[in-house]
Parts: C-alpha cells; sequence; structure tokens
C-alpha cells in the first residue's frame, strides 16, 4: 500500500439498520470492506482507508464521529448507505462532526442481476434510496459535502473520490497552519490586508507577525560551512551564468542570497511555520529582496505572499499540500502584463523573482540582476518558463462580512518570441473564456492581483475546497458570461448576508 500521504487517513462508514437482521449485517460489512481493500490497493486513492465498523444505532454514530473529531490522523469520512438507514440516526453525530464528508452514492453491484434478482437481493442493495434518505438529512441540516455518483471500481470515480481526498488533506494543513509576516503589508495596498482573527476562526490558519530585524538575526546566524554546502548545490540543480561561480562578479550576491535561504528555512523550522510573506518596502537588515530563496522554499511545499499578502500565502500553502505528489506545480503569481492582440489575447505573468520553480519547464538558470525596486543590492533568482497546458488561477479575498475565493481556469502557451531582456521567471496564458470577459468578470468580483498559480489543481478542488470551509467560490471559464456573473455576484450577497456566522 504506497500511499502519497503516509500520516494521513480516511475513514469509510457504512449505514445501516438493524432491520435486516444479521446475516444482512454481515454482508453489508464484507462487502464495505471488499471496497475498502479495493481503495487501498488503488494507485489513485492517496491515503490508507481504514474501515469503520457499520453503524446502526444513533449512539453508535455519535461515537464514530466523536472519535473521528479527536483522532489527528483522519482527515475526513467517506460515507455509504449499502441499506436503508434511517436519517434521523445522524442528526446526533452529523451535529458534532468536525471533519469533512464525501457521500459516496454507489452500490455493491455495478449491474442488476435479471435473471436472479429477488426480494433479497432488494433488500440488501438499497443505496438508491438509503442515499436519498441519508442526503435529505444533510441538507436539511445545512451539512456541506462531496457527493458522488457512481460505480465504485471505475477509475473516474476513483479519480473524483482521490481528488476530494486531496482538497482534505488541503484543509487538514489549513486549519493547522501557522503562518510568519516578516515586517506589514505594503503601504497603501488594499486586497492583501484583512481580518486576521476571522480568518482564524473561519479558516483555522493563525497569522503571527515578526520585525524583519528578527529575520535579520537568524540570517546573520547562518554559518560559512551552511552557506558552502548551499552554493555545492545550487551548482548541481541549476545551469549559472559563470559570473556567479567561485571567484566571479556576481558571486557575493548569490553568497547573500544562500544565507538569506537558510536564514528563513531556519526561522521557519524554529516557529513551526508553514507559510511566510515578505515586502520590499520593508528590508531593513537584509542586503536583497528574498527572491531565490522565496523560490526554492515554494519548491519545498511553504507557502508564500508578496508585499505582507498572508492570504496568498496561506492558500499557496493548503494548494501544495492537496496537490503533494502529482506531476505539475503550483506557485505565487500576479497577472503582470497583457499582450491584447485582436487575433490571441494573453496575459503574461509573473513577480519580479518569487514565483515557484515546481512550476519549471526544464532546468532553471541561476542568475543576478538589478531589480529597479526596494533599494537594495541586486538579488539572485531563477530564470524559466513554465510547460503548456491547462491551469487555474486562484484568488482569495476578505470581502468584509465574508471570505471569497474566485478561481478562472487559463490555458499555457508557449511565449511566441523570446524575452531576452526581461531576467524573470515568467508564464503565458490564455485565459478562459478569452481575456475580455475573464478580466472584466476578475474585476467584478474584487480578484486580488496575487493568486495561486497551479497546473495540479483544478477548478472542482478549489469549489471542494471551499465547501469544507464554508466560504464563497465564484468560477470564471469556458461557459462565463458577464451578466449571469455579476448575478450570481449579487445573488451571494444576498445569500451570505443571511447566514449565520
Amino acid at each position: 500500500m504506497n500511499k502519497t500521504f503516509k500520516n494521513k487517513e480516511i475513514w469509510f462508514v457504512t449505514g445501516s439498520q438493524h432491520l435486516y437482521g444479521e446475516q444482512t449485517l454481515k454482508q453489508v460489512a464484507s462487502d464495505s470492506q471488499a471496497i475498502v481493500n479495493a481503495f487501498n490497493e488503488s494507485d489513485s486513492i492517496p491515503v490508507k482507508t481504514v474501515f469503520q465498523p457499520v453503524v446502526t444505532t444513533p449512539d453508535s454514530i455519535y461515537n464514530l464521529c466523536l472519535e473521528a473529531n479527536n483522532t489527528k490522523e483522519c482527515i475526513g469520512l467517506i460515507t455509504w448507505m449499502h441499506t436503508f438507514s434511517p436519517a434521523k440516526m445522524w442528526i446526533s453525530g452529523i451535529k458534532i462532526l468536525q471533519k469533512p464528508i464525501a457521500h459516496l452514492h454507489t452500490q455493491f453491484n455495478r449491474d442488476i442481476p435479471w435473471n436472479e434478482i429477488d426480494m433479497d437481493f432488494m433488500n440488501l442493495n438499497q443505496s438508491a434510496h438509503g442515499g436519498r434518505e441519508y442526503g435529505f438529512i444533510l441538507s436539511r441540516m445545512g451539512i456541506n459535502r462531496k457527493v458522488i455518483v457512481g460505480f465504485w471500481k471505475e477509475k473516474k470515480i476513483q479519480k473524483q473520490l482521490a481528488d476530494w481526498i486531496r482538497v482534505a488533506v488541503g484543509w487538514n494543513e489549513m486549519n493547522t497552519m501557522k503562518i510568519v509576516r516578516f515586517g506589514d503589508n505594503m503601504r497603501e495596498v488594499a486586497v492583501t490586508e484583512g481580518d486576521k482573527v476571522e480568518a482564524q476562526i473561519k479558516l483555522g490558519c493563525a497569522v503571527y507577525g515578526y520585525g524583519v530585524g528578527d529575520l535579520a538575526d537568524s540570517v546573520n546566524g547562518v554559518s560559512e560551512k551552511a552557506i558552502n554546502s548551499l552554493l555545492e548545490e545550487y551548482e548541481s540543480e541549476y545551469t549559472i551564468n559563470k559570473e556567479l561561480l567561485k571567484g566571479g562578479p556576481k558571486r557575493p550576491s548569490v553568497i547573500e542570497a544562500a544565507r538569506i535561504e537558510l536564514g528563513i528555512k531556519q526561522f521557519l523550522v524554529d516557529g513551526g511555520f508553514k507559510a511566510f510573506t515578505t515586502t520590499f518596502e520593508d528590508l531593513h537588515g537584509l542586503v536583497q529582496l528574498p527572491g531565490l530563496a522565496v523560490q526554492r522554499l515554494m519548491k519545498q511545499g511553504y507557502g508564500f505572499g508578496a508585499e505582507g499578502d498572508w492570504k496568498t500565502s496561506a492558500m499557496v500553502r493548503a494548494v501544495k499540500a492537496m496537490t503533494e505528489g502529482l506531476d505539475r506545480g503550483t506557485s505565487f503569481m500576479e497577472d503582470y502584463t497583457y499582450h491584447f492582440d485582436p487575433s490571441g489575447m494573453k496575459v503574461l505573468g509573473a513577480h519580479m523573482l518569487e514565483i515557484c520553480e515546481s512550476i519549471a519547464e526544464g532546468k532553471p538558470s541561476l542568475d543576478v540582476f538589478p531589480l529597479g525596486i526596494g533599494g537594495k543590492s541586486d538579488p539572485a533568482r531563477l530564470l524559466f518558463d513554465v510547460p503548456s497546458g491547462p491551469a487555474i488561477n486562484v484568488s482569495i479575498m476578505d470581502m468584509g462580512n465574508r471570505f471569497r475565493l474566485l478561481t478562472n481556469e487559463v490555458t499555457v502557451v508557449p511565449t511566441p518570441q523570446d524575452l531576452p531582456k526581461l531576467p524573470v521567471a515568467r508564464v503565458l496564458w490564455e485565459p478562459k473564456p478569452d481575456l475580455e470577459i475573464a478580466a472584466a468578470a476578475w474585476i467584478y468580483a474584487g480578484g486580488a492581483h496575487h493568486t495561486v498559480f497551479s497546473q495540479a489543481a483544478t477548478a472542482e478542488m478549489i469549489q471542494d475546497f471551499s465547501e469544507m470551509a464554508g466560504i464563497e467560490h465564484l468560477v470564471i471559464d469556458e461557459k462565463t458570461n458577464i451578466i449571469d456573473f455579476k448575478n450570481t455576484i449579487r445573488w451571494n450577497d444576498v445569500y451570505y448576508h443571511t447566514q449565520p456566522r
């Protein structure tokens, strides 16, 4: 059983009742165990699936939900109604459950056995209406959950379940995340601000502020031996400008970049932080803006947000957690400039230095160039393009009375020409449905200029995340039109004003 997330597990919970007798309940348990075994043998399901005894009474359901809450490794429940399971039994347990739910609306057999079907078969295989009874009570109670319908052996169904499980991993990470903010927000910028107390209540993440001097102390405490070891790592992993090699004129800049990387990493490890922010308006005590350090730390799984943007930092980490082990990567990103050619409008994404190498196509190159902002010495950075294909841009904003997630589906395309005078990591994409509609919808929604760019996550995964968090999510895709999108925003405004906190 080779699973991506070794210390996480999902519980498989089957509902039934005593009405059908012990023999039927034994068969229900046997069928459930067979599904669990198949999931554990599947390469698609990224965590261990744990069989739970069939629940048949209010007390058994309540106790199971209580145990799930108190089990650190449990990130959520897959629930299946093999037979009819009277839903009043589920009320007390569901009321206290703090873990996300996937309702797998399946049945053990794929096909109806036309020649052999009898009432014994019908009594055993009642998912078709047992799932509806269970679904009613969750809707009645206003419980967000994922409903997956289909035969449990099908690869498509297992993929949907696997994606939801990955999101549950990300949600679990968000709920336990500590974020360090070096310095404050970039001055006068609005969208990167937000209610950190409400974020801890709603999302679970906690934000801690530290002066840049605290970071500088950590950076200045790095040993020369550690720096030299990291420089050797740079030389083995990247194509390096010869001016950065030992004795070269740019060598001091890359030495300082290594010192900053090691100092930030030590600070994060010591504090148990999974995400961080910086701002080029607050670099007191640092020789250069952290560029290479940020790129490499994101590659290691840390979340990052520039200019004090702790919300995006948290989302970068959450998406990285849920997409661990997948082929494509995730990065902090910003829509930087447009290509308004009517024959094919595009967006060039970048952010000065801080783009994660997990999205790089090929081997990145390492170099040092002037930044032209921040008033510090020339910083080191990795340079690369991004492979073509589907991706998403995700933004999170504090709208005053709620958090809003916004996702735009995009397609990464090659740059039509080289960019010899733009020494940054960059990516070119075509937004869906097109730039005119996508940009207008983004602006109507109040979308931030900072995003989480991912070629590993999907819009459906972000939707599942929003359901777990109980926050708003708007999607801009190939079906989007402005009239309907604006109406959705208006309807959501009414909805969220009526909801209890």
